[in-house]
């Protein structure tokens, strides 16, 4: 018996929204920070990262920053309760890099702490690490997929 899929089959694409709507759509974290600033720089430090936009409140704090990593985003916002070592059920980042190895020397040297190395499993080149705001990142490349 063929295996039904979207373009062999409408009645066995998924319900939701026309393919149209989400096409080009992608998934980026918002992460609550103490200090946005701070968080800037660290992410332009351990990963290359470039600011795309930020919205100041009064004083010219930074409440909202929007970064990059590549083709990566990821959302700051200001939130000065934010506990050091994350908030349970947080969850766990992962950027896929060309070259964890170096993106990972990156963020250690710019204040992340080490999980574990980087190493070989599951079909990955991976490392864990958490950054100086609680959040535990893994950084790697699928195996299948050119350094």
């Amino acid at each position: 018996m063929p295996t039904r899929t979207p373009e062999t089959d409408p009645a066995a694409r998924a319900p939701g929204p026309p393919e149209a709507a989400i096409r080009g759509a992608h998934i980026a974290p918002w992460l609550p920070v103490r200090d946005p600033r701070a968080a800037i720089a660290f992410y332009r430090a351990a990963f290359g990262a470039v600011e795309r936009y930020r919205l100041e409140g009064e004083g010219g704090a930074v409440e909202v920053a929007q970064v990059a990593a590549g083709a990566a985003d990821i959302w700051l916002q200001r939130e000065p309760d934010a506990a050091r070592t994350g908030r349970p059920g947080a969850g766990r980042l992962i950027l896929t890099v060309a070259d964890p190895d170096a993106v990972f020397a990156c963020a250690l040297a710019a204040g992340a702490t080490e999980v574990f190395p980087v190493g070989v499993g599951h079909g990955w080149r991976l490392g864990r690490l958490i950054d100086p705001f609680g959040h535990e990142w893994e950084v790697g490349r699928r195996l299948d997929s050119p350094a």
